[in-house]
């Protein structure tokens, strides 16, 4: 690979624009944009919580007590939305302040490859589905525990819808930051790939509040999404991943499969994301190369190279 052509991790230095201290003045700017646009958010909740505590009681709760029950469809969708705010957040300061185009931060093609991604969401589903299955329908008989009941509350639909149009825009928020913006943040500082692989991993999984098996469970799902992003010169392949995963699993909340509200991983939870990751990697890698994806982007040039000469006069026959 020549100098002048970036894989995802480099390519806010492929723009004329980059300099090395504008990732950390987007990253202030666009942490100010998410405390206003929060406190926004926030207001319309408040208000329902004092006008209507009887129906809001749970999310009275968040606000006393800092405790969030994602059974409660008014918490869930407060905790979904409220990190779902961090994509304009991120938006608005790179479009001020971050390498041009803002695109850069989706793919090598500067924007978000919507077939490439249609296709990894068609793989992720089938791959999610088939592990989960198992999981549920094998594994889990096999070891004695006891067979999956759903259950059916006056919350459910609701939760159900909520899931389906908020975790889309959760995931997405989450993989611009950690797998977008600060991928890109350390890829302009260190060349190469593992450091902005690796060095956003602990930040990704602080933001989850699990205990040590669940935090090793996120880490790994960051890196694997992460080395994706790396090697298939976008976001697409991450954010279908996230996505579908987060979806399923709030569905299947929904209707009281999984606990909503758990804060443990185990080792069995941790195979289980390696064996999904591995062999939706493994697909994911496989149809790049059967569609000959491009992964890097040449540099662009500086605005001045591109414009056209000046025109200059032909010189007069008379004095």
């Amino acid at each position: 690979m020549t100098d002048t052509m970036f894989p995802y991790h480099r390519l806010a230095r492929s723009s004329p624009r980059y300099r090395w201290w504008r990732p950390l003045l987007v990253g202030v700017v666009g942490a100010v944009f998410y405390v206003v646009l929060s406190l926004l958010y926030l207001v319309p909740f408040a208000v329902l919580t004092f006008t209507a505590p009887a129906e809001l009681a749970a999310f009275a709760d968040v606000l006393n007590t800092g405790t969030i029950d994602m059974t409660d469809p008014t918490v869930f969708a407060f905790a979904l939305g409220s990190i779902a705010l961090m994509l304009p957040s991120l938006w608005l300061a790179t479009l001020l302040l971050g390498s041009r185009p803002v695109g850069l931060l989706s793919s090598v093609a500067t924007r978000l490859r919507w077939p490439w991604m249609l296709r990894c969401f068609g793989g992720a589903l089938v791959v999610y589905a088939i592990v989960f299955g198992l999981a549920f329908l094998v594994l889990d008989p096999l070891s004695g525990a006891d067979p999956i009941s759903p259950t059916v509350t006056a919350s459910t639909a609701l939760l159900v819808l909520l899931a389906l149009i908020l975790t889309p825009l959760q995931a997405t928020a989450e993989e611009y930051v950690f797998r977008g913006y600060l991928m890109q943040t350390v890829g302009g500082w260190l060349k190469h790939p593992a450091w902005a692989i690796l060095l956003p991993v602990p930040l990704f999984a602080i933001g989850h509040d699990y205990d040590l098996w669940g935090l090793a469970d996120v880490a790994v799902f960051a890196i694997a999404a992460g080395w994706l992003t790396w090697r298939t010169g976008g976001l697409e392949a991450a954010i279908a991943a996230h996505v579908v995963n987060n979806t399923l699993l709030f569905v299947l909340g929904a209707f009281g499969i999984v606990d909503l509200n758990a804060k443990g991983g185990s080792p069995s939870g941790i195979v289980m994301t390696v064996v999904t990751m591995a062999a939706y990697g493994a697909w994911v890698l496989w149809q790049a190369k059967r569609s000959s994806l491009a992964t890097t982007r040449e540099q662009m040039p500086p605005a001045w190279a591109s414009a056209p000469p000046p025109s200059v006069a032909s010189p007069s026959l008379w004095v």
